[in-house]
């Protein structure tokens, strides 16, 4: 373990996989029948995922936290690089905040389960029209419950440094429930994990979260460049936190 790069880094990717599976079986049953699904059970999923970071001695660096301190709704829009970002997001995630993500998920036994519970709004990819009605109901759930929303525009996992192009599905969420978006950017793992190299060990994440982009009176045919807005900003950041 202590000699073997390869085999240190499944050990700890295996351990990262069964420590999620462990508690959401744990804490699954006793959260269905005490509270049912709710927003608030985001806080549960968080706490159990938080201490993975002190037994990789990952230490996270925060950069403008004060910028969430909105109480009104908002879209969050964050780099996607690997797993590994979970870390990244339950350590800034705000209260009243739930992540949109690709419907497989919800298949995934008790960690699907512990999705649903927690509130994550469950998006199928393959289907435009259905995507298209879920953020519809998501844009007028948001003002009615001060709900925050977390999306990866990337759409996927990318572990280099030019970010991907930019869906637009967390925009056109913003413009329909004219909320201001939040760009967050969390820095390369490059120095510390590397799925390619299969090199895992301790080092820092640094989370930086850009101000607010204002979508108010914004309409639809605004997405195009209010996409790219965001984009360029967050990839401006990126490379600043790459060079560092």
């Amino acid at each position: 373990f202590h000699h073997n790069t390869t085999f240190n880094y499944f050990c700890k990717v295996a351990f990262f996989n069964c420590w999620i599976v462990a508690l959401t079986t744990l804490l699954c049953p006793l959260v269905a029948l005490v509270v049912g699904r709710s927003v608030e059970n985001m806080k549960i999923l968080c706490a159990a995922i938080q201490p993975l970071k002190h037994f990789y001695g990952i230490k996270m660096q925060v950069w403008g936290s004060e910028h969430l301190d909105l109480k009104e709704p908002y879209v969050i829009v964050c780099n996607h690089q690997a797993s590994l970002d979970l870390l990244g997001m339950v350590e800034v995630i705000p209260k009243r905040c739930v992540p949109i993500a690709k419907k497989e998920l919800l298949y995934l036994g008790t960690v699907g389960w512990a999705c649903w519970l927690s509130g994550i709004i469950f998006i199928d990819r393959h289907r435009t029209d259905a995507a298209i009605d879920v953020l519809s109901q998501t844009a007028r759930t948001m003002w009615r419950e001060n709900l925050r929303v977390w999306v990866f525009p990337e759409g996927t996992r990318n572990p280099d440094k030019p970010m991907l192009p930019f869906k637009r599905g967390a925009f056109h969420l913003a413009v329909q429930a004219q909320v201001p978006i939040f760009p967050i950017v969390i820095s390369p793992y490059r120095d510390f994990f590397s799925s390619k190299e299969k090199r895992f060990s301790p080092g820092t994440c640094t989370i930086r979260i850009l101000p607010k982009v204002e979508t108010q009176g914004l309409s639809p045919k605004d997405v195009p460049r209010l996409t790219e807005t965001v984009r360029q900003a967050m990839a401006d950041a990126l490379a600043e936190m790459s060079v560092n």
